[in-house]
């Protein structure tokens, strides 16, 4: 019961590039699955099939006739908006349903109910917060962004209040009650008549501040206090006055949307790069005349960090002239300083690497006068960050004054997919591994509680998979009734498009990370640890033999895929590279394995792990690996995906892209990374001890059978209209329409893009 009672779990909807459908056709095809689902009723009168029918084939044709590209880039607000219509839409009535199963499955079990302010799941975004690399969210985007947030709930609000107060028509009242709203026939309906008054007066408030001007002074909401004060005194009202059935209806879900959602209805988070942060503070230092921040060692910036924060006085001259990039740091800043209260949630630095980043961050917080709650919190990404995360947080938390500021809580957020690209699968999971039971040891040791917060993607290579499966395999430790993750581009009309789904993803997680909480597995064996080791290590080793050091390899992925052709498809705020020019490295996770999802060659997924299984096996470990396989939840849960990857891939399309696009002397490589796969499938198969792909999941295994048809006649067009653009013929703007649907097509095929 306790742990159900106190479980945090955040979902943070982001908005990365990945959703490669229209928004008007999302909501199209869940009109049309609503449909099919009534089709299943067996007490429709054969009138109601016929006009459920009749509405079946009118979508349907609306939808052939319907544009599927995106014809602009949509602007960070776009996607904010497009992540707010998913909540308003599904999760919004999914939470209260969510949370009386909950109810109803710890009474059963404990005897006791779900309390009202328990809020096991919460909704946080990246949308308009994400400034990383997109120099399009600039700091009034993000205001804009936080007012949109904030009018939904309002309105939201607003409404649900308006359905309670017709419902609340009692006369009787508690004498608490009546003191507030007087000699009045209708108690419930006065005290809610002047609630509804202030959500619409904060709603046009809002509306005021959008269009760009100064609203007048009017009493609105600011804290969810403020909104939570009345119902608590109705609910106590109505329980003192024996209508306790009543307490437990609508009011408890408005209780429980409040305790979830909040006025800010989803908080959110900034990001930025902590170069950006060490560029701010080095103009600074450099205006007052003492050095230059960045050339200092890590041990000086920590010594003059720690000093201003401790010093009360303001550090930034107020008429500093710095450039552009500076600006905009300082500006995010002030910006967040004047934001109201609940509205934002955590700052990630990513490529964080030093006990000076996260400092840094502080410091221009408070230099700033940021009041509202903005937790930092380090993002660590690469390899080599992810080995010396636990060194970076003991030396943070053996400061004070950090210690006393985080007040014995300490986020961390460790990326996936950067890290995958960065080593290949294999390595990067026992890197993310390592890096979780070193960040855990840090901060354990200190008695300090950690929340992991997982940057993961919808793909496999981007740290994606079934998410019960993911939580369990999580070391020991890591899930201690708290987690934040990542929803991503097309998993957030996956996870939450349609309420019945939704609904199965907030048990999912739930359940997960009540499971990992209570009974975490067991830590592997130090000789499993070892052996996994050495298959990392080969298998990084493999990995960047091929993606970093071939001077093959770069020409052979922009014109054996449709890398360079994703940018026109319109689906993301934020370029594809991080720099204009450069190899593999400066390219964006998301269109790395976007590319090679779409040539169904899935390469970043696999590629190293076969070269590492072959190698074990010479050595004569192969009884070990399939000891760990069978007895170790994150050893097991590796491979499967990895089977799921080579099952989904098909190297028979993958060479046809090779043939049809590929230069004669870049035909080799393609050969040979055709064989890697073949051995990979080989040594999986041998470890798992089964005969085929997929051999105990004859679900998916048929769902791959079923696609595949439908999917390979695109890849058939992919390639010849591919070869066509980049012949640019008369008829290009024609056929790079035509190629841009053949990309959304085999996305939606392969249930992933990036």
């Amino acid at each position: 019961y306790d742990a159900v009672s106190t479980q945090q779990v955040e979902l943070v909807l982001t908005a990365h590039p990945t959703e490669v459908m229209r928004r008007t056709l999302q909501q199209k095809y869940n009109r049309i699955g609503e449909l099919l689902s009534e089709q299943d009723r067996e007490d429709l009168t054969p009138m109601e099939r016929e006009l459920m029918l009749d509405e079946l084939r009118g979508e349907i044709a609306v939808v052939w006739q319907t544009d599927e590209l995106h014809r602009t880039r949509p602007s960070p607000v776009d996607e904010a908006r497009a992540g707010l219509v998913v909540l308003e839409d599904v999760v919004w009535d999914a939470v209260p349903r969510f949370l009386r199963d909950v109810d109803r499955a710890l009474i059963r079990h404990t005897g006791r109910a779900l309390a009202r302010d328990a809020a096991p799941i919460r909704f946080g975004s990246w949308m308009g917060g994400d400034r990383d690399g997109n120099p399009n969210v600039t700091p009034d985007v993000t205001r804009e962004v936080v007012l949109l947030s904030r009018w939904m709930a309002a309105h939201l609000f607003h409404d649900v209040i308006d359905k309670l107060r017709r419902e609340l028509s009692m006369e009787v009242c508690s004498a608490e009650l009546r003191a507030v709203v007087g000699d009045v026939r209708e108690p419930y309906r006065e005290l809610l008549r002047g609630v509804r008054a202030t959500l619409a007066a904060t709603r046009e408030h809002i509306e005021v501040r959008l269009s760009g001007h100064q609203p007048d002074e009017r009493a609105i909401y600011v804290r969810n206090e403020e909104l939570l004060e009345p119902l608590l005194l109705i609910d106590r009202s109505l329980r003192e006055t024996g209508m306790t059935r009543v307490a437990d209806g609508q009011l408890l879900d408005i209780l429980r949307r409040l305790a979830c959602f909040g006025l800010g209805f989803m908080r959110l988070d900034l990001r930025q790069e902590a170069p950006r942060h060490t560029a701010a503070l080095d103009a600074v230092t450099r205006a007052l005349g003492i050095g230059s921040y960045a050339e200092w060692s890590e041990e000086k910036r920590v010594e003059f960090l720690v000093r201003e924060l401790k010093n009360p006085r303001p550090l930034i001259p107020a008429e500093m002239e710095v450039d552009a990039e500076v600006a905009d740091v300082l500006e995010t800043f002030k910006m967040a300083a004047e934001i109201g209260p609940e509205s934002l949630g955590a700052y990630v630095i990513s490529m964080a690497a030093t006990t000076s980043d996260v400092l840094a961050v502080e410091l221009l917080k408070k230099d700033a006068g940021v009041k509202a709650e903005l937790r930092v919190v380090p993002l660590f990404e690469t390899a080599n960050d992810l080995q010396n995360a636990g060194q970076v947080l003991r030396e943070l938390l053996s400061i004070d004054w950090y210690r006393k500021k985080i007040g014995n809580h300490q986020e961390v957020m460790i990326g996936y997919s950067d890290s995958a690209k960065d080593a290949g699968r294999v390595a990067a999971n026992w890197e993310l591994y390592r890096g979780q039971e070193e960040i855990v040891a840090a901060c354990n040791g200190v008695g300090v509680k950690v929340t992991l917060f997982h940057g993961r993607g919808g793909s496999v290579g981007r740290g994606g998979g079934p998410t019960y499966l993911a939580i369990l395999s999580q070391p020991p430790g890591s899930v201690d009734g708290s987690l934040r993750v990542t929803e991503q581009g097309e998993m957030i009309q996956a996870k939450f498009g349609m309420p019945g789904i939704a609904l199965r993803t907030l048990e999912l997680y739930t359940t997960a990370t009540l499971q990992a909480t209570l009974t975490p597995p067991a830590s592997p064996k130090p000789e499993w640890r070892a052996l996994m080791q050495e298959l990392a290590d080969v298998s990084c080793e493999e990995y960047r033999a091929v993606v970093r050091n071939d001077e093959r390899f770069v020409d052979y992925f922009r014109t054996a895929t449709p890398e360079v052709e994703l940018g026109d498809l319109n689906i993301g705020s934020r370029p594809a590279r991080r720099k204009k020019s450069g190899g593999v490295e400066s390219l964006r996770a998301i269109p790395w394995i976007f590319a090679w999802t779409q040539t169904r060659h899935l390469l970043p997924s696999w590629l190293g792990t076969g070269a590492a299984l072959a190698e074990m096996a010479e050595r004569g470990r192969s009884d070990d690996l399939q000891a760990m396989y069978k007895e170790w939840p994150f050893f097991q849960s590796t491979i499967d995906l990895i089977e799921m990857v080579l099952a989904k891939a098909d190297m028979r399309i993958a060479a046809m892209y090779d043939e049809v696009l590929v230069s004669e002397a870049l035909l080799p490589l393609g050969l040979e990374l055709r064989e890697r796969y073949q051995q990979t499938v080989t040594c999986v198969l041998e470890l798992v001890s089964r005969k085929e792909l997929l051999e105990r999941n004859q679900v998916l295994k048929r769902s791959i059978a079923v696609r595949n048809p439908y999917v390979d006649p695109i890849n058939m067009l992919q390639v010849e209209l591919l070869r066509r653009v980049r012949e640019e013929t008369p008829d290009s703007e024609r056929l790079r329409d035509a190629l841009l649907i053949t990309i959304n097509g085999v996305a939606a095929g392969m249930r992933n893009t990036g």
